[in-house]
């Protein structure tokens, strides 16, 4: 049996690289299972997400294995599992999902019944998604693998274009899910919150949808930078709090067809104070009567750390009135990877979405994830890939 490292979760602000157990072939209670696969991690990436726990905004316990952006080979089947072999190299969708409850059979994943008892939805290395170990490992174990895992049609090609399928997993499906519920579509207009990784997957994933013309919000400017360098018209929100007016410099009105919220819970206002509904607020300010808003960014039932006592809780206060008025319609929760992997993978794989050039993949070792994580979270303009197994350099 080999030996297993991963990214533990150690308290607020910290995660460390240690020994960890091999996976075994059990559900998070301890029940053996049969339908599931072991993974040799060919690539994990570290989301923002994750940043959220390590922070300490959540109530993730101490010594949680991290990670749910997985992409690996198969190595190991249980007996159950019919339509993979050894050797497949396969990408995980960050949400568990049993394939056979009533929400998997209506597509959607994100929240399964039956793989977490405390809540509908499960997530690998995530607090309150079902307990199961994350990925930012050499090995991982996979449940439900038929259902769940996307198999690379040709490894050899797979590889060849690796930092853009990792995307697969979770960045990619989030931000095409945000843009797909703010209904982009030919010749639209769109506004992003938030320029980081799952930002930029939304802005990508607007374009490949049709889009006239992207804008992407932040205070960021190497985030906003590397924007205007991917071809997308940022928009400087340290300037002032006025967004419809920005906006009108680019399109000629304050609003656009659609807006998607890439940046969650943690959002900041133009005074440096954190807001939690300043983005949706801004989002029914700018989205024109009958528009869309979609919101793949991350709200939780529980913030320890918010500043406002309500929003500890999940108590946002919102302009639900404005957008009422305005009849928007609005997108949340998280997203079903299973719905969009696939069709994403071949516009990879043919030369339609270069992703990991837009998000700006950076491959780094598995025992660096903690600088990775210190480096993500200080706003550096790039996406972190961990290289468990030393296989991407070359790719």
């Amino acid at each position: 049996m080999a030996n297993n490292r991963g990214v533990v979760y150690t308290g607020p602000g910290k995660v460390e690289v240690q020994d960890i157990a091999y996976p075994k072939m059990q559900a998070p209670s301890g029940k053996a299972i049969e339908h599931g696969v072991i993974l040799k991690v060919v690539s994990t990436n570290i989301c923002g997400s994750d940043q959220h726990m390590v922070r300490g905004r959540t109530s993730a316990p101490a010594g949680m294995v991290l990670g749910h952006e997985i992409t690996g080979e198969v190595i190991e089947m249980g007996k159950d599992v019919e339509f993979l072999d050894i050797g497949d190299l396969v990408s995980v969708p960050f949400n568990v999902a049993c394939g056979r409850c009533r929400t998997c059979k209506e597509g959607h994943t994100g929240v399964c019944l039956h793989v977490n008892d405390e809540r509908a939805g499960g997530a690998y290395g995530y607090v309150d998604m079902g307990g199961w170990v994350g990925g930012q490992a050499h090995y991982v174990m996979v449940p439900y693998a038929d259902f769940n895992l996307l198999k690379f049609p040709d490894r050899d090609q797979a590889m060849d274009k690796i930092r853009d399928l990792t995307m697969l997993s979770d960045i990619l499906p989030t931000g095409f899910h945000g843009a797909l519920n703010a209904k982009v579509g030919a010749g639209s207009t769109v506004y992003v919150a938030g320029a980081g990784p799952v930002g930029l997957a939304a802005a990508a994933s607007a374009r490949l949808l049709g889009a006239a013309v992207v804008m992407i919000g932040d205070f960021n400017q190497q985030r906003l930078e590397h924007a205007r360098k991917m071809g997308f018209e940022p928009i400087d929100l340290s300037r002032h709090d006025r967004l419809g007016e920005m906006i009108a410099a680019v399109v000629g009105e304050p609003k656009v067809d659609s807006a998607i919220d890439a940046v969650g819970f943690e959002a900041v206002g133009h005074g440096g104070k954190e807001q939690p509904a300043v983005v949706l607020n801004q989002m029914m300010e700018v989205t024109r009567e009958a528009g869309s808003i979609g919101i793949p960014g991350l709200y939780v039932t529980e913030d320890p750390g918010a500043a406002e006592k309500a929003a500890q809780s999940g108590n946002l206060s919102l302009r639900f009135g404005l957008g009422w008025a305005k009849g928007h319609s609005f997108h949340t929760g998280q997203t079903p990877v299973v719905q969009y992997n696939r069709q994403l993978m071949q516009a990879i794989l043919h030369g339609r979405l270069n992703i990991a050039e837009i998000v700006n993949a950076q491959i780094i070792s598995l025992e660096d994830a903690p600088q990775g994580y210190q480096q993500f979270d200080s706003g550096v303009a790039s996406k972190f890939v961990l290289d468990p197994h030393g296989l991407l350099g070359a790719a």
